[in-house]
């Protein structure tokens, strides 16, 4: 960009300018021409392209000087180099003025120019090379066919004798610390050095001080040093020119991910700055721009891949444990188990993290979000994931009060979908708040605004208040069909339950007993004809049916869903002394999703004919579709502590194949 400036000519005195190649510089031939003139004719060098603005007419001038113009108030001259010069002041403009009676020249003037070529390069087109003076590089748009440069948060950290990360400090420490940032090149051409006067800045606006920074590599010859040069309170730098043909390059890292207050994108840019005279200040003559958009956090659904399983060991779920290590070798996958020393009697692994990744064309690697729960399981993020390509980012309240709803059991993502003619390839966030029209509890704000910033999961909010612990994963999940790019979404169904235990009576059933092997403490003895003539239960459940109902009209219209996409799978709950909800027995919708294979809550349903009921009966619901239903005893070391399988264990999954960038929010 030129901040297009005019030149003077002036008799007596040589005049100096420098030019950035393809940009245009204004001569005012009329100020500077003698009282009795009244034409002019030119003459310029073959490094310089020169056209006359006269009479609103734009006309090419030949080099050779042998046509002569008007003059008047309204005539001008636009120049500019077509190329780097070789030596200062290598190109000329002369003008000659006339008079009224022809002849010689009366007068004449002229300008010695040095032409520099300047380009502030990114990875504008997304390829994973920086390409030379991208028209685009100073816009960014989403689409495929979308431009503009991507910026990791340079959130994990390879110094394993540091506790934070490496965007929390302006240290680089190894090379693989500069793999996750975007390379930056500022592209000089000209003279072995530039005439008294001019300098080069490189800068950001202030707003951006605190969400980029930038790294520049000195000595690159003698002990390579990266020094930071940009950022946090760095506004500007003084690059220097190392004339002829040269490449500058510089690393750039994310420091913030994008939030209420911050859209993603940032702004560096470099300026030529001319001194006009001593004791005057530098001005901008020209100025190149780029614009980075910081990757968006990018959670995982069921339908992906699973990587590893996190679960905590406690004093009580040893054979818990045991059966989920069957299950993920099974399924062919890592498991990860959190010591009691480091969870400290916290088995909620859900709950305190939820497994997401950022991705540029250069690079990509997991994050894991940190929830603000805070409990037993606080610092272990910090302390067992953060690592090497493996980032760490979190949201703290500084004034709400955190309740259940802000535990990630209540943070779930839908598999893509498309939904009233829009389409969302990542799928859509889902999270649990309270009835439009009560006072409950919510997600805490910060929380939110985080989610919903990040622009390419769209949040769907859903009701969840209605429950005791009051999580989306106790109602909802997604498993995907083996095979085909498609899924279902299983759903928590108590009329489901209650049609099953009907016929189960009708085929003479009525006194199968259910928590048949379950040694707990409540050892009365429960029935099909108990549970279905238990009034007080019937009611409560048809409450939460509506519930549920009220969740999946809403679920339907904002995932694009039809009743073919959902599979209802028996439940029971009950009314605890608040009015809230809770599972009655093992609730299966909260199961353990390892692509075909699921790791379902055992939900110790009626026992006929030596089989539980609702076992036979979910999988004859999943097993046509190709999916292994393996059920998981959870009842005494997560059921009767308000959680089952899913809120227990956690899995960080492949991304996502899709670039987010070709997605449009």
């Amino acid at each position: 960009m030129l901040r297009e400036r005019t030149l003077r000519l002036q008799f007596g005195n040589r005049i100096e300018a420098i030019c950035v190649v393809g940009t245009q510089v204004a001569i005012d031939v009329y100020g500077a021409a003698p009282a009795e003139a009244l034409t002019f004719s030119l003459k310029h060098t073959d490094g310089v392209e020169v056209e006359v603005i006269s009479n609103d007419q734009l006309e090419p001038a030949p080099t050779n000087g042998g046509k002569q113009w008007p003059l008047d108030a309204k005539t001008n001259l636009k120049i500019q180099m077509t190329r780097p010069s070789t030596e200062a002041n290598d190109n000329k403009v002369t003008v000659n003025y006339y008079g009224e009676n022809g002849g010689p020249p009366i007068d004449q003037a002229g300008i010695f120019l040095t032409g520099v070529g300047i380009s502030l390069d990114v990875d504008a087109d997304r390829d994973g090379v920086v390409e030379k003076n991208n028209p685009k590089k100073a816009t960014w748009t989403w689409g495929p066919d979308g431009q503009g440069a991507i910026l990791l948060v340079n959130c994990d950290k390879e110094n394993p004798f540091t506790a934070m990360e490496d965007c929390q400090d302006d240290k680089v420490y190894c090379k693989e610390d500069l793999e996750d940032m975007s390379r930056m090149i500022l592209r000089t051409q000209g003279p072995d050095r530039l005439p008294p006067g001019y300098e080069m800045v490189l800068y950001i606006p202030i707003s951006d001080s605190d969400k980029v920074g930038v790294f520049y590599l000195q000595n690159p010859f003698f002990g390579q040093r990266y020094i930071h040069v940009l950022g946090r309170r760095k506004l500007f730098h003084v690059v220097k020119y190392t004339g002829g043909s040269a490449e500058l390059e510089f690393f750039v890292e994310g420091l913030r991910f994008p939030d209420e207050s911050f859209s993603g994108l940032v702004t560096i840019s470099v300026s030529l700055l001319e001194k006009l005279a001593e004791g005057i200040p530098h001005t901008p003559i020209f100025t190149d721009s780029v614009v980075f958009r910081v990757a968006p956090w990018i959670m995982t659904p069921n339908t992906l891949a699973p990587v590893s399983v996190f679960v905590c060991s406690v004093k009580d779920n040893y054979l818990f444990l045991k059966e989920i290590k069957s299950l993920v070798s099974k399924a062919n996958c890592q498991l990860k188990v959190c010591s009691k020393y480091m969870n400290r009697s916290d088995r909620w692994m859900q709950d305190e993290i939820e497994f997401g990744y950022i991705h540029a064309p250069h690079k990509g690697f997991p994050v894991v979000l940190d929830s603000p729960r805070d409990g037993g399981l606080q610092d272990f993020a910090i302390r067992e994931i953060l690592g090497p390509d493996f980032g760490y980012v979190t949201r703290e309240p500084l004034f709400e009060v955190v309740t259940s709803l802000d535990s990630f059991g209540n943070l779930e993502v839908s598999p893509p979908v498309t939904a009233n003619g829009k389409e969302y390839p990542l799928g859509r966030i889902l999270i649990g708040s309270s009835f439009p029209t009560s006072a409950g509890r919510r997600m805490t704000k910060v929380v939110r605004d985080f989610l919903s910033a990040q622009l390419v999961q769209s949040p769907v909010e859903l009701y969840s208040d209605w429950l005791t612990v009051g999580h989306v994963d106790e109602f909802v999940t997604f498993v995907p069909i083996p095979g085909k790019k498609q899924f279902r979404m299983l759903m928590a169904s108590p009329s489901s339950c209650y049609k099953l235990f009907r016929e189960k009576q009708k085929e003479g059933h009525g006194e199968a007993v259910m928590f048949k092997g379950y040694t707990g403490t409540d050892t009365k003895r429960v029935t099909i004809n108990k549970v279905l003539s238990n009034e007080v239960m019937v009611q409560e459940n048809q409450y939460v049916q509506r519930c549920i109902d009220w969740n999946r009209d809403i679920l339907k219209k904002e995932l694009g869903l039809g009743e073919k996409d959902i599979i209802d799978l028996p439940a029971l709950f009950k009314i605890d002394k608040h009015g809230k909800a809770m599972a009655y027995f093992p609730n299966m919708v909260n199961m353990i999703v390892l692509q075909r294979d699921l790791g379902v809550p055992k939900p110790f349903g009626p026992v006929i004919e030596g089989e539980c009921c609702l076992e036979q009966h979910v999988c004859s619901l999943l097993e046509p579709l190709g999916l292994d239903c393996t059920f998981i005893d959870d009842i005494s070391s997560y059921h009767k502590h308000l959680g089952e399988v899913h809120c227990g264990t956690n899995v960080q999954r492949k991304p996502f194949s899709f670039k987010w960038w070709k997605a449009v929010p």
